[in-house]
């Protein structure tokens, strides 16, 4: 039985934090650049993303979902999450993109996710490995831990 292992997109996998400074540069008053038409179908992938996604995809002991909470300012999140999906990682990962403001609903066993609370994180019943953190700095640390830990 494979382990699933539920990915963040956001400061995840896609830069988000680096899209919303841009905008917010360029236009100071707009307090919300994430509501903007096509903010999160034009985010640029992190470094070792895509390839670290087609590798646990390869995986024969790990079963790797997206699992995305939605931005409630912007309801065309949900399209534009899904268009950054196909565009980055193909449509076998878009079957497997999951959109939901609780992540804690989701049963697994791994979940990436830069953030530990706030969207459900705290009270999945899996291992939370925070992105980002001193722990899993990158997507190599993190790589690294899951091809161990499968």
């Amino acid at each position: 039985m494979k382990k699933i292992v539920y990915i963040d997109m956001d400061d995840t996998l896609a830069d988000f934090m680096g899209a919303y400074e841009i905008a917010r540069e360029r236009n100071p008053a707009m307090m919300f650049p994430q509501a903007e038409y096509g903010f999160f179908a034009n985010l640029e992938p992190l470094e070792d993303a895509v390839e670290s996604v087609q590798r646990l995809l390869d995986s024969e002991h790990l079963s790797p979902y997206i699992l995305t909470a939605p931005s409630t300012i912007n309801p065309l999140c949900y399209t534009e999450k899904r268009i950054w999906v196909e565009q980055y990682l193909g449509m076998e990962m878009v079957e497997r993109l999951i959109i939901s403001p609780d992540k804690s609903l989701l049963k697994g066993d791994y979940l990436v996710d830069d953030i530990p609370e706030g969207k459900g994180q705290e009270s999945f019943e899996g291992e939370l490995l925070q992105f980002a953190s001193t722990t899993y700095p990158d997507w190599q640390s993190v790589m690294s831990y899951l091809m161990k830990a499968a």
